[in-house]
């Protein structure tokens, strides 16, 4: 991998090199501050999800920041962290495995494990003893943009039987959850919470943690100016919900916490650049560098990002009414195109730089190259704005 050099802001790389391909800028400052606000108000063990953003930059911030845990969905994913990290803790919370990424991840040194169906459980019998179980489980909470528990979790019914089955086993019994990709809701942790002390009484199992998921939403409102905006609560709103139910709830007897941010954690570290390439002046329709194939794929699920703006070649920032408009990525495809109506101002012309911020979170997870297109290498700047 090649690292960039150092930047002020992304403004200052533009003018400079006047990239023509999509442009990902990361600064490392944001993305440890972030770690340093979940390691100051959530009252638990802070680890990452890999999935959201495994570049280098990432993991190796996130390390110099404090973190040594991570929650890791494949064995490709372990050997990323045993890369950078050796001694990290792996949790190993994708549910569903097959025999061989079992004995891998064995191999390996996971710790924790999460379950959601007995026979999940039955082929976790060389798990070492000394690690942890977690038991899924999943409840029709609304709050998130869409929800996990549609493909993973088990019913508090079987989540009693299969509690019951990981203390059996000699393992340590846990639970565990996930509200859903950006939960703007504190209550649904509240509920998630109180659901996972009837399950543990129920089951007569005192359980050694509560892993409350990710879901911690980050910011798609308003300009590009960072922070919270809109309709997404404050971080530090959902860390208290989770400790006042976790009192409520367990009284006394309240087991460790532990949440697994991904893209809370890295999204607000990153802006993504893309380019315009050409106006058709009839309809005001925008073609951009970037698309639903690239880093902007996830607007196709979670909607248009409001974190917008727009400079010229030359560093001016377009100032403008904004307009919504219609936007196709730069593909051969006509399915690559966002949903109607970015609101982009009336004087954006062809070769300007539309800057959408807040995209740390899977713009490069998921993206492709289709048509050759893409997103390349990450630039690092000390600052976004």
């Amino acid at each position: 991998m090649r690292h960039s050099p150092a930047w002020s802001t992304p403004e200052a790389h533009l003018l400079r090199t006047r990239p023509d391909r999509a442009q990902l800028y990361i600064a490392p400052a944001v993305l440890q501050a972030t770690a340093r606000r979940f390691h100051a108000g959530f009252p638990g063990l802070v680890t990452y999800a890999v999935k959201a953003n495994a570049r280098d930059e990432v993991l190796t911030n996130l390390v110099a920041a404090g973190l040594d845990t991570f929650d890791v969905a494949s064995v490709d994913e372990m050997q990323m962290i045993r890369r950078v990290c050796p001694g990290a803790v792996l949790h190993y919370n994708n549910p569903i495995r097959s025999k061989a990424e079992i004995a891998e991840a064995i191999r390996l040194g996971a710790y924790s494990w999460s379950v959601d169906d007995m026979a999940q459980l039955d082929k976790l019998a060389e798990v070492p003893a000394e690690c942890e179980i977690s038991v899924r489980f999943a409840l029709p909470v609304r709050g998130a943009v869409y929800d996990f528990g549609k493909k993973f979790g088990a019913t508090p019914d079987a989540a009693v039987e299969l509690l019951k089955a990981v203390a059996a086993s000699g393992r340590v019994p846990a639970l565990c959850f996930h509200p859903g990709t950006q939960c703007t809701d504190p209550e649904a942790w509240t509920a998630y919470i109180t659901e996972a002390a009837r399950i543990a009484d129920r089951a007569g199992v005192t359980i050694a943690r509560l892993n409350v998921g990710g879901g911690f939403p980050s910011s798609r409102d308003g300009d590009d100016s960072g922070g919270d905006a809109g309709t997404c609560p404050p971080l530090e709103a959902i860390f208290d919900a989770i400790a006042r139910a976790t009192k409520t709830a367990f009284g006394d007897n309240a087991p460790a916490l532990l949440c697994e941010p991904g893209r809370a954690m890295v999204a607000e570290a990153f802006t993504l650049v893309a380019r315009i390439k050409a106006l058709k002046h009839e309809g005001g329709t925008v073609f951009l560098n970037d698309g639903i194939y690239g880093g902007l794929s996830e607007c196709r699920d979670l909607g248009l990002s409001g974190r917008v703006r727009v400079v010229s070649p030359e560093g001016q920032v377009r100032r403008a009414t904004r307009t919504p408009r219609v936007v196709f990525g730069p593909t051969c495809d006509s399915l690559d195109r966002l949903p109607d109506g970015l609101p982009l101002p009336a004087d954006a012309a062809e070769d300007d730089y539309v800057m959408f911020g807040a995209m740390g979170a899977y713009s490069i997870a998921i993206g492709t190259r289709f048509n050759g297109y893409g997103l390349d290498d990450v630039v690092t700047v000390q600052q976004l704005t």
